[in-house]
Order: C-alpha cells, then sequence, then structure tokens
C-alpha cells in the first residue's frame, strides 16, 4: 500500500482538490520532536479480531444466501457497501475511494474540475456551505457561507452520510442540481424572543446546473486606495483556497505588488476553506526564514508525527504583514494564520477561525480504489492545536451576517440590479479597516525608529577619589 499524508481542508461538493496530494512530492518533513499527547499515543483496546472477523463473514455469507433481491448481493457491491459504511462512521472527513472517486480526487487537484464550485463542511452535525467560488455556478446563485442544506434534489440530508451528500452533488456537466437551503436570519432574536428555526422565508430553493470550472486561487492583486490606506502603499490580495498553482500565483502577485511599491500587505483569508497542506506551508514561508517550523501534526502511529518547515529558497518577505480571518477559514487558513501570529510575523485580525485541524491519509489500495483516513491532529509552531478551537485573531474585529453577505456580493457588481448597487453603496469593510490601521501605525512606528537620533553616549563619571587608608592603631 502506499500511504501520502495530507491535509484537505473542508472537503469541496466539487473541489476535490481540498485534501488531494500536490503534484509532486514535496521534501520529506522531518520528525516532530515533541511526543504525541496520551489520547493519541494511546494503543487500541485489545478485541478479539478473529471473533469480529468471523461475524462480518457470516453476515455477508448470510445476504448472500437468504437475501430477496439477487441483483445486489455480489462480493463487490457488499464489501464497498461495509467499507463506505465503516469510514464514514469514523468522521465526516475519512472516506472509502471507489473507482471513480479515487481518480476524481486525483484529477481535482489540477486546477479545473466538472462541478458547481461549492465547498462544503459540517458543523453541529449540519451540512453547510464554507464557501461560493467566485464565477461559479453556485456563487451566481447567491448561495452564500453559512447556509445549510436541507435537502439536494428530493432527498433531505439529514440523515445523509457527508461522502453521499458530496457525492449527489458531483455530476457530469450540463446535469442540474437543484438544492433546497436554509439561511439564518440577518438579525438575531431580541433577548428573550423565541428564535425562528427554520422559518419559511429563511428557507429557499435553486437550480444550478454544473460547469467546467478553472480554479484560480489568488483574487484582488491591488494596492489599496488612498480612501482606505491613505497615503500609504498597502497591498491587498485575497486566497480563495490552498490548490496546486496557488504558491504559483502568490509569488507573481507578490512580485506585482513590490513592483507597485507596496510597503505592507493585507492577506485576506476570510472564506479560506483550506486545500493542500505543501500550498500551505510554502505560502506562510514567503514571510518566514528558511527551514522555519510552520505546522507539526501528531497521531497515534510515527509516521504520522512530523514537523513541516519552510523551505522557499529566496529571501523572506520582511515588510509588516496582517492577515484577515474569519469563522469560516478553515484548515490551511488555520495553517498559515497560526504559524505567523506564534512566530510574531503577522497580526491576524477579524473572528475566531473554523476550527478544522484534523490530517487525512490517502492510501491506495491498488486496483484505482482507496481510503481517505483521519490519522493526526496539526499544531501551530507553539504547540496549539486548533481543531475544534480554532485561531483567535489579535484584534477582533467581528462583523454581522448581513455585514459579511453585503461585501461578497460587491465582489460581483455584474450581478448586482441597479437598486442593490445603489443600496450596497455605503457599504464598508469594517475588518479591513481595521487590519489597515494596524498596518498604518507599524509603518509609522518604524519611521519614527529610523528617524530618531541615536542616543548620545552618557559622560564617563569622575573616579572617586581613592579612600585614604585608616591610621594604624596605637600598639598597646
Amino acid at each position: 500500500m502506499r500511504r501520502r499524508f495530507l491535509l484537505p481542508g473542508l472537503l469541496a461538493a466539487s473541489v476535490a482538490c481540498l485534501g488531494a496530494e500536490t503534484a509532486a512530492p514535496p521534501t520529506p518533513p522531518e520528525k516532530a520532536p515533541a511526543a504525541a499527547p496520551a489520547s493519541a499515543s494511546a494503543p487500541a483496546p485489545e478485541e478479539d479480531s478473529y471473533q469480529a472477523t468471523l461475524l462480518f463473514t457470516r453476515v455477508v455469507e448470510l445476504i448472500r444466501q437468504d437475501y430477496v433481491d439477487g441483483q445486489k448481493i455480489a462480493y463487490k457491491d457488499l464489501i464497498y457497501a461495509a467499507l463506505r459504511g465503516m469510514l464514514s462512521s469514523l468522521d465526516p472527513h475519512s472516506q472509502f475511494l471507489d473507482e471513480d472517486a479515487f481518480a476524481e480526487m486525483q484529477r481535482d487537484t489540477k486546477g479545473e474540475f466538472t462541478g458547481l464550485g461549492l465547498i462544503l463542511g459540517t458543523k453541529d452535525s449540519a451540512l453547510i456551505v464554507i464557501s461560493a467560488l467566485e464565477g461559479t455556478p453556485g456563487y451566481r446563485a447567491g448561495i452564500m457561507p453559512g447556509d445549510r442544506i436541507l435537502k439536494i434534489n428530493e432527498t433531505s440530508t439529514e440523515r445523509l452520510p457527508y461522502a453521499a451528500a458530496v457525492k449527489a452533488l458531483r455530476g457530469k456537466r450540463g446535469e442540474k442540481v437543484r438544492m433546497t437551503l436554509y439561511r439564518a436570519p440577518a438579525k438575531p432574536p431580541a433577548k428573550g424572543a423565541i428564535a425562528d428555526g427554520d422559518a419559511p422565508e429563511n428557507i429557499y430553493e435553486v437550480e444550478m446546473t454544473r460547469e467546467l470550472i478553472k480554479v484560480s486561487t489568488v483574487k484582488e492583486v491591488k494596492l489599496l486606495p488612498p480612501e482606505t490606506a491613505g497615503d500609504e502603499k498597502i497591498g491587498y490580495l485575497r486566497l480563495e483556497q490552498f490548490g496546486e498553482n496557488s504558491v504559483a500565483e502568490f509569488d507573481k502577485a507578490l512580485d506585482e505588488l513590490q513592483k507597485q511599491g507596496a510597503r505592507a500587505l493585507v492577506l485576506d483569508l476570510r472564506n479560506d476553506p483550506g486545500g493542500l497542506i505543501d500550498a500551505a506551508v510554502d505560502i506562510a514561508g514567503e514571510f518566514l526564514p528558511p527551514g522555519t517550523v510552520v505546522v507539526s501534526t501528531q497521531g497515534r502511529t510515527e509516521d504520522s508525527r512530523r514537523e513541516y518547515r519552510s523551505r522557499r529558497d529566496h529571501p523572506p518577505v520582511t515588510y509588516p504583514l496582517v492577515v484577515l480571518v474569519n469563522g469560516f477559514s478553515a484548515s490551511g487558513s488555520e495553517i498559515v494564520a497560526g504559524a505567523l501570529q506564534d512566530l510574531k510575523r503577522a497580526v491576524i485580525v477579524g473572528e475566531t477561525t473554523f476550527g478544522k485541524g484534523s490530517v487525512q491519509s490517502v492510501v491506495s489500495l491498488g486496483n484505482g480504489i482507496g481510503v481517505r483516513l483521519t490519522t493526526a491532529k496539526y499544531y501551530t509552531p507553539n504547540h496549539r492545536v486548533i481543531h475544534e478551537k480554532g485561531v483567535e485573531p489579535d484584534i477582533a474585529a467581528p462583523i454581522t451576517a448581513a455585514e459579511e453577505r453585503n461585501l461578497i456580493r460587491l465582489r460581483s457588481p455584474a450581478l448586482l440590479t441597479a437598486e442593490e448597487k445603489v443600496s450596497l453603496r455605503g457599504v464598508r469593510d469594517s475588518q479591513l479597516e481595521r487590519g489597515v490601521a494596524a498596518l498604518r501605525g507599524i509603518l509609522i512606528h518604524g519611521e519614527r525608529a529610523k528617524a530618531a537620533p541615536a542616543p548620545a553616549a552618557s559622560p564617563a563619571a569622575p573616579m572617586a577619589p581613592a579612600p585614604s587608608p585608616a591610621p594604624a592603631a596605637a600598639t598597646p
């Protein structure tokens, strides 16, 4: 069997690159010196494996002997169904990969795929949208981060396994998919009021057609305008996810901003669901000396305990950096934010991140099938666990769900009606403004420190005269 360690973000309904391997094998990470937590390294309790295996075999043979429908009792179908159930019972991110799923996972890392452009996750046992990639059917349909998926076509998602929900949203180019979703009200209920739950006015339906989607992960590379940045040249770029092409796109974007004279940078990771661990490590490494630990992983087995270090072959970017995050920044986004925060290389602004910090390994079983298995958790350089905790910002800047939706809608003015454009004219990005204020303060402090004259050396204090020797005592 061939094992490959991966760090998926939240699995995409149409973007399997979250959790897929990179095209070229990375430099083997070093093993982490820290011992794994006791809970992670504890061996499985002893069981009678023979009796358990015998039970499984007896049930399979019973089905083959007595089940009424003879078209459903092929060994392959029964074993595949059992494997799907076994893996999905562990956690939402472990999965049996049959021939189609395994091949699709390998294709989708190339930055081009067929689907809806929706990134899915689970929260509080519900299937939710983490992000809708710009320019995709899901984005044009107005689906927003945090929307809960209630139905896919006519199938309820209430008891639908996560992998089955993802598969239901996949399919051939040109096919239609109908979804029923729930969106939380823009304003929380007043204190003492009864929440409206799944009120009809908060439930909506959309019908979308699957398309061939080309993913460009780096967005909005620009110098911020004077009304936002004042006289300072502050660069801005947004990373939509960590894919196979992200590092090359990121390098190109930084070069463009440096040619324009950028003296500081805002890296926007809001609603970025994560992706390839190598891309996250390399992008964090843009701002760190080579060989710096960016993230470590720890699980029950020896080969799951690793350190991933920055490995860029050029000097790191040294100008001031702010990273914007929110509750839908997950996985790879949390690696970057957590590392740059721990190493005091960036100021993190926004809201506590999603808290997706488990590592999946894809194990090839041969014959075009495999399993995706959760094998470890990842830790920041200061050994903070992120799974189910998230990264807390240095500067808290919460915004409402309605404000967040307005900011997303502003990214595509062509999709807005004339009335919507008027209503959104005064919308401000308060999180970006807080980040820019932090950068301007850093720049001003740096300029003043350079301009301040060196403190004059203090004059040497005159030497005190040597004390006179005490008179000798008279000899009696």
